[in-house]
């Protein structure tokens, strides 16, 4: 089902699953739609029909059962089967990503990590080395990696989304400012801080 759901909507379901999976570890027995909204910044409105979509998960009035729609929601996205995920680009995004953001997931593993700079090549970073790029398209088959994380300079963004590409990755991340131009079966998302900032503060205007 995960791979039928259009982008929008994914990227829809990964916030709210992450905001659930949060209420539940902290022993809430319910979480309304208003809520997932303050923390996602999707309108309660857009919230409610997405999830209605899908099933029926609560009460009107009552809120979402959080240990009900979190098993629903990992479902939806596939979440029961860990997607393999590589990162390219060991500096400081590269890095928190691996030590914090993605280890986080229950859903993501990541298989390996790569950078260009000698002195960083064989550095620890969590539970993986720095790997070099040259091993990336060999590291990408062995491990089937889905998805790759772009965390390099703009200017070496569009050469590592190749190599991604025809190593078969078919979901980029992208952390640089570059403009991709990727084959119509790869999906791509810009993950920009400031742009992110920027729609957030112009809907609360």
């Amino acid at each position: 089902m995960a791979e039928r759901l259009k982008m929008s909507v994914a990227t829809r379901l990964s916030r709210y699953l992450q905001v659930v999976r949060r209420t539940v570890k902290n022993g809430a027995a319910s979480i309304s739609s208003y809520e997932i909204a303050s923390y996602t910044g999707v309108n309660a409105t857009q919230v409610r029909r997405d999830l209605s979509s899908f099933g029926k998960f609560g009460t009107r009035g009552s809120g979402y059962e959080t240990g009900l729609l979190y098993e629903r929601l990992r479902a939806i996205l596939g979440a029961d089967e860990r997607k393999s995920v590589v990162i390219v680009g060991a500096g400081r995004v590269g890095e928190a990503l691996l030590s914090s953001q993605l280890a986080d997931s229950q859903a993501i593993e990541v298989v390996g990590i790569f950078d260009n700079d000698t002195s960083k090549i064989g550095k620890r970073i969590g539970p993986l080395s720095v790997s070099s790029v040259r091993d990336l398209k060999q590291e990408v088959k062995r491990h089937s990696a889905r998805g790759g994380v772009i965390a390099v300079p703009t200017q070496a963004a569009q050469d590592v989304a190749d190599e991604l590409v025809e190593a078969g990755v078919r979901a980029l991340f992208n952390y640089s400012e570059a403009l991709l131009d990727v084959p119509g079966n790869v999906s791509v998302r810009t993950l920009s801080p400031a742009a992110e900032l920027l729609s957030m503060l112009s809907r609360s205007a």
